[in-house]
């Protein structure tokens, strides 16, 4: 794999990637969003702020949660969208209050879903943004103008939210469907102007939706939750089409041949009109080395209503570049349904995008990157973009998984992407696939050796000691690992 030169090695890296001059580095922390509560209340208001948030905290933490079991059967009584249905109903069908845009995908829906919100905020509009994981703070799921709700706002929904879940307690609801209902909840009583939703898993039974949406997107698809969603790319992008709604504008990326097929298909049968950015929407990008801005894409995209010419995409990576055209394509869609925006503002709104947990840097000295990428398809654009954007002599890898993953295809890039590779595991998962047996596997598959650490702050040790200044630390393969990392990093820096 080829590597940028040494000439950008004196360059401060930003949370977006883009390499800017400057004279001499220094250790930077940089977090994009707040963490759990750390410090002592100053008064008895923030006191009881703080209990109530805590309880509220305790009390999502009892419920099922998907997202942290081994297996999850993937039928209508793990997956039921008339539990949801009446969960919403008993808190007034809070959904059906404000315009939304759904989004789905295996890879960039969360980015795509962060672009979208800076842009319309950047317009002026209020604009609601649920995503999911979180990696620090549960809250982080729910925000409005790019701001997470508050630890008293958060607390007070799920005081509402209690008393329905006592009713329904032959059939509780789980974790993620809560969260989603305390969305719509927000959302409906903040008076957005429009709210820009991402699909937990899949997206026919998916807790969102429940959606009338302006506007569906589906994102690069490719093989992620292969035990719920099918072991094919045809049956995966038919739950991700799920979302599709009759005389809804569907967009999507390019996406391999039998996924397109998949998509077209279904969107027929529900009389959804879907175009594809980059085939029925004019789309290109192209990446550029320049010596003042560094290495970074830019993107041209023209529809009948719009025209964007050579717009720099604030994120590294060309498949950042493929979201974009797709958030781009989104407004556009919304113009023609006759929300009212300004295209100058949406595009400066564009420059403000961050999006915790990819590409991220948590640290300059030592370099150490963090990204989310869980499959192989998203290890694989990680890799290529740190290699076009990034000067560095040697990658250290620091690597966990969950077993769930299609953790062959993932061994595969690393072996590709790293020159050292350090297989952990982070503490609060249950799921996480043993050090031990990711070391072994990848040994034996491409006759590489590895080391092995019991946590991440053991790994990080590891590689602090393997690398020279020059080197870049990336610590990548789950959202559990790359948020235990981010916490180190930011208590480091609080002290």
């Amino acid at each position: 794999m080829a590597k940028t030169k040494k000439r950008a090695s004196k360059a401060k890296l930003t949370s977006g990637g883009v390499l800017q001059r400057r004279s001499s580095p220094t250790t930077s922390v940089r977090p994009s969003v707040a963490v759990e509560r750390g410090v002592r209340p100053a008064n008895a208001s923030e006191d009881r702020t703080a209990r109530a948030y805590a309880k509220a905290v305790d009390f999502l933490l009892q419920q099922t949660d998907y997202e942290r079991m081994r297996i999850v059967r993937y039928n209508t009584t793990t997956f039921n969208l008339d539990r949801m249905r009446l969960l919403l109903k008993q808190l007034g069908n809070p959904h059906l209050e404000f315009k939304s845009i759904h989004v789905a995908g295996t890879k960039g829906k969360g980015s795509t879903c962060h672009m979208v919100s800076a842009m319309l905020t950047g317009a002026g509009l209020k604009t609601g943004l649920y995503t999911s994981p979180h990696l620090l703070d549960m809250r982080e799921r729910i925000a409005i103008n790019d701001q997470m709700i508050s630890e008293a706002d958060f607390a007070a929904l799920v005081k509402r939210i209690e008393p329905v879940v006592r009713k329904m307690a032959s059939d509780p609801p789980t974790f993620f469907e809560l969260m989603t209902a305390m969305a719509f909840l927000h959302f409906s009583e903040q008076n957005v102007d429009i709210a820009v939703v991402e699909t937990g898993l899949g997206g026919r039974l998916d807790s969102t939706n429940v959606l009338d949406p302006e506007v569906t997107a589906i994102t690069n698809i490719s093989y992620d939750h292969m035990a719920v969603l099918g072991h094919s790319l045809a049956k995966i992008a038919e739950e991700k089409a799920g979302i599709f709604k009759k005389d809804v504008p569907a967009l999507s990326v390019l996406q391999a041949p039998e996924a397109q097929a998949s998509l077209e298909r279904v969107a027929r049968s529900v009389k959804a009109p879907l175009e594809f950015v980059g085939a029925d929407i004019e789309f290109s990008f192209r990446f550029e080395l320049a010596r003042v801005a560094g290495p970074h894409t830019r993107v041209s995209l023209q529809t009948p209503l719009t025209r964007h010419e050579h717009l720099t995409v604030p994120l590294m990576g060309e498949h950042q570049a493929v979201n974009c055209g797709l958030a781009l394509a989104i407004l556009d869609k919304l113009k023609a349904r006759g929300l009212k925006f300004d295209d100058v503002k949406a595009v400066e709104g564009l420059k403000q995008v961050c999006v915790p947990g990819r590409t991220e840097w948590i640290s300059t000295r030592p370099r150490v990157m963090i990204d989310g990428a869980h499959n192989a398809a998203s290890l694989q654009a990680l890799f290529k973009a740190i290699s076009q954007h990034v000067s560095y002599d040697s990658m250290v890898v620091i690597f966990g998984c969950n077993c769930d993953k299609d953790v062959s295809g993932m061994l595969e890039q690393v072996s590709l992407g790293a020159d050292k590779v350090i297989f952990t595991r982070s503490s609060n998962n249950p799921k996480s696939a043993s050090p031990d047996e990711l070391s072994n596997a990848y040994t034996d598959r491409f006759g590489k050796m590895a080391q092995v650490a019991p946590c991440f702050t053991e790994a990080l040790s590891i590689a602090t000691r393997a690398i020279s200044r020059e080197d870049v630390i990336a610590v990548t393969g789950s959202f559990y690992l790359i948020g235990e990392a981010k916490r180190y990093f930011m208590a480091r820096t609080s002290v």
